[in-house]
């Protein structure tokens, strides 16, 4: 699917009819698939719904069941909002009184959608005439044409006046090659436009890279790092929340979220200086203990560490790793706990022979601070046996070092 006229025709009767025939495909068969429907149907117009038949399947790990109905283009599947993460967005708005916002960049609609299903009335806008076309379809598709106004044009010559709320999702992807953009003025629009444009408006969300660096936050903007299943999704630059400067980490699908100002900075390698910030809220650093806390990555980006050690009455295990240990469990929904068995220095043949003798047979093999690759190690390791694992990569008080255990809840406290 690439011009309008294809896409207007999958929205006619007859490629809505390939569309249904196509709804549980499977792409191992696509050659067989395509051959039989194009005798009774327009090559070009079946190329455009395999297409998208395809994209649909991408898509239903963001958007789940609603995936099956709605439409897309390849790049509005990369770069939507999963829909969990836009539901948590749009209760947060919703909740803070936003009644009308405009959603500028809104791509095919993802944020859109959820923000009219929280109640907002939505004018999103987009200069991509495909995007608009899509987000205008995926809007009818889901019965929440009524909510959302689409309007093709460039967002930077919209009027924002007299909207409660503003969101921008710049793009952040090359056109041509599709790679990730790092720097935040080589968004587009760039971050500092939606920064003034944000500040405009009586509340406002910008959703960002969750590696943004911290030096380049604005300080008037609470900042939220959102991670979904464990992994971090993005960061949202939050204005009006009364919040300024705040650092939040927010774990969905639980909804937990831990508020603090991100001082100490916890580095996830080594910093080449002293790791800025009021000394006296950074970790204590000690030996390692009974159990050991892997923090969520949105805490992690958020640097809150220290918040968590502080929840568990705990330490770092080394300054510049985000690993926290403590002499007793403590339960926290922002880390995941793990029953220290083995402290070891860094030594393959030691750690083979050690896991033989347990009988381990799977490893779940993780790494911070340690140039070694999982993969590599797990394929010298060669494991055999009925028991499992969790094996640490990692450095205690700067030496490389290998943590062994399994998470709280498989089994007793250590011996």
């Amino acid at each position: 699917m690439t011009d309008l006229d294809t896409f207007s025709a999958l929205l006619a009767p007859e490629g809505q009819q390939l569309l249904a025939a196509l709804r549980d495909y499977d792409p191992a068969d696509e050659l067989t698939t395509a051959t039989r429907l194009r005798r009774d149907h327009p090559a070009e117009l079946v190329s455009a719904a395999l297409g998208q038949a395809r994209l649909r399947q991408r898509a239903a790990a963001k958007f789940g069941a609603d995936a099956a109905r709605m439409y897309f283009t390849p790049g509005g599947v990369e770069q939507s909002t999963r829909a969990p993460v836009a539901a948590h967005r749009a209760a947060r708005l919703a909740a803070l009184g936003v009644r009308t916002l405009a959603d500028l960049c809104c791509g095919i609609g993802g944020d859109a959608l959820a923000l009219a299903r929280a109640g907002v009335r939505v004018l999103a806008v987009d200069r991509d005439p495909l995007a608009c076309a899509a987000a205008r379809a995926n809007a009818e598709a889901l019965g929440l044409a009524d909510r959302i106004e689409v309007r093709c044009a460039d967002v930077t010559e919209v009027d924002t006046a007299g909207y409660d709320a503003v969101f921008v999702d710049p793009a952040r992807r090359t056109k041509a090659r599709g790679g990730r953009v790092f720097d935040p003025e080589a968004y587009s629009p760039p971050l500092s436009w939606a920064i003034g444009a944000a500040r405009t408006a009586p509340f406002a969300a910008l959703k960002i890279a969750p590696g943004v660096p911290h030096e380049a936050l604005p300080e008037d903007a609470e900042t939220e790092w959102i991670s979904d299943a464990g992994d971090v999704k993005e960061a949202v630059l939050w204005f009006g929340t009364g919040r300024g400067g705040a650092r939040r980490a927010t774990l969905l699908p639980a909804g937990d979220s831990l508020v603090g100002a991100g001082l100490p900075d916890p580095p996830t390698r080594r910093p080449t200086t002293t790791p800025a910030g009021d000394a006296s809220r950074r970790p204590p650093v000690g030996t390692v203990g009974d159990w050991l806390y892997e923090p969520d990555g949105a805490v992690i980006r958020a640097h809150l560490v220290a918040d968590v050690a502080e929840q568990v009455a705990g330490r770092l295990i080394d300054p510049t790793i985000a690993y926290v240990t403590a002499d007793r469990l403590v339960p926290t929904p922002y880390a995941t706990a793990y029953a220290v068995t083995d402290v070891l220095p860094f030594n393959v043949k030691k750690l083979k022979a050690l896991l033989r003798e347990r009988g381990v047979g799977v490893a779940v093999i993780k790494k911070r601070g340690s140039a070694v690759e999982p993969e590599e190690l797990r394929r010298k390791l060669k494991l055999a046996g009925p028991h499992s694992c969790t094996v640490f990569l990692t450095r205690v008080a700067g030496a490389p070092t290998m943590l062994l255990g399994h998470p709280a809840a498989e089994g007793a406290a250590p011996a």
